[in-house]
């Protein structure tokens, strides 16, 4: 089957029958690309364009995204990696983020709806120094309006961590760590590039743990050279035994150039065979299951109350995203765009709010207020027809065809092909339909473009 022809049809959508939909339903699990329908900005007006965003509050639901583009090593399966870590460089590049911060600040953007969450990634924020980080979320805690509750994430991996790091960025205003873990076996570590051995991974969460500030999160991958689906269940029942609020269970993701990839093609190690990742998923999810962990979306459990994942479901489903750092990522009003990565540029510019700080710039269609909330419910495991509904409505008052009429032969076949099912007013998607929900996404927007009222819209 085909992943897609060029113009999606209502059967190019659909699932290939069989008895276990985790392994067949779909030939691959194409990424919900976050430009589709984008229209790039003539790069004669990006610099205007720029201007009119930072000229007027902003309106929408929002969130922030500052990112710290230094590494340690550079892990095999990455595909993030920009600039190797020299601590001289770590102070004046905090400088030049506060500064950019501070432009920011004196701008009329910033007022409008108080910031729900930032999230500070890279990169390896955590190779920071303890006063560095403290002073970072510090000048954001200060300069930035933000809800009363706003998570406030710092992503970072064990390695160079400690706790002094982490004492330092609760004191200052963190409310929330995320480790970049993958797997506890040593085995399966050391190959990828990973530095700490289980028994320190494991030490250091704990200590995290019993320091009783906020939420300790980490990510676990599945598919990995030399992985089995009870590693998988092992480290999920680990995840509980140890007292984590929260765990990300993602695929392996193959990234043309990384290090990975490059041994993967020459032979040097074997990944999971795509057809078997979905019992990788599933064992994940019924060990998640076992231990009483509650889903937040179709990649994320939730372990204890503290944990929200808020800025991860905010920012897929359509919240504007403030960026801060050289190489960040922001939406605004409608708007993609990436600040520059060059550090020397972002240091002699950044602290300037007259300065134009991306090179190009991507609108988003007028459809996107009906698509966020097929997203929306697709991320979390329940589609709701009824916002996307009253969204097509307000933009094409008496429409001809309604969402659902115009979904419902993808999800009849769907429900059939065992990938969802009928639950109350929603969607609900079943293990299957969770462990699929990327491709499935992917697919529905496709379709969902060619609707009437849709497809000639800018």
């Amino acid at each position: 089957m085909p992943l897609a022809p060029a113009t999606p049809t209502a059967e190019s959508c659909f699932a290939a029958p069989g008895p276990d939909p985790l392994a067949t339903a779909f030939p691959g699990k194409r990424a919900v690309h976050p430009f589709v329908g984008m229209v790039p900005v003539p790069e004669a007006e990006v610099a205007a364009a720029w201007g009119a965003l930072h000229d007027r509050p902003r309106r929408n639901r929002a969130v922030g995204y500052l990112h710290v583009p230094f590494c340690e090593n550079h892990c095999l399966f990455c595909g993030f990696y920009q600039n190797a870590w020299k601590a001289r460089e770590g102070a004046p590049y905090v400088d030049a983020v506060i500064a950019q911060i501070r432009a920011f600040a004196s701008t009329p953007a910033r007022e409008g709806p108080p910031l729900q969450a930032i999230y500070l990634g890279g990169g390896t924020p955590t190779a920071l120094s303890a006063r560095d980080l403290s002073r970072l979320i510090g000048a954001l805690r200060e300069h930035l309006p933000l809800t009363p509750d706003c998570e406030i994430t710092l992503e970072g991996r064990i390695h160079s961590f400690g706790l002094e790091k982490a004492r330092a960025a609760f004191d200052a205003g963190a409310t929330r760590i995320s480790l970049g873990v993958q797997s506890f076996s040593d085995a399966i570590r050391k190959p990828l590039g990973r530095k700490a051995t289980r028994a320190e991974v494991v030490r250091f969460l704990r200590d995290l743990v019993a320091l009783d500030r906020g939420a300790i999160v980490i990510d676990l991958i599945y598919g990995l050279p030399g992985q089995t689906p009870q590693d998988v269940a092992d480290d999920v029942r680990l995840c509980a035994a140890l007292g984590l609020d929260g765990l990300d269970l993602y695929s392996l993701n193959l990234i043309p150039g990384t290090p990975l990839l490059t041994a993967i093609d020459k032979g040097k190690m074997l990944p999971a065979p795509p057809p078997t990742l979905g019992s990788f998923f599933a064992a994940g999810e019924e060990a998640a299951e076992a231990e009483g962990w509650r889903p937040i979306s179709t990649t994320h459990w939730q372990g204890s109350l503290r944990e929200r994942n808020v800025y991860n479901v905010a920012v897929k489903t359509g919240a504007d995203c403030l960026p801060f750092g050289a190489g960040a990522g922001g939406f605004l009003n409608g708007v993609n765009y990436r600040l520059t990565g060059n550090l020397a540029d972002f240091a002699a510019r950044g602290g300037d709010p007259r300065e134009c700080l991306t090179g190009g710039m991507m609108r988003q269609p007028a459809s996107a207020p009906v698509t966020q909330w097929i997203k929306l419910g697709m991320e979390r495991g329940l589609l709701d027809l009824a916002p996307a509904e009253a969204a097509l409505t307000a933009l094409v008052p008496g429409a001809g065809l309604s969402i659902a009429d115009h979904l419902g032969p993808v999800l009849a076949q769907w429900t059939a092909a065992g990938l969802i099912e009928p639950f109350h007013r929603f969607h609900r998607l079943t293990r299957a339909g969770r462990f699929w929900q990327v491709a499935m996404t992917g697919r529905l927007l496709g379709w969902l473009g060619q609707h009437p009222d849709l497809k000639e819209m800018p």
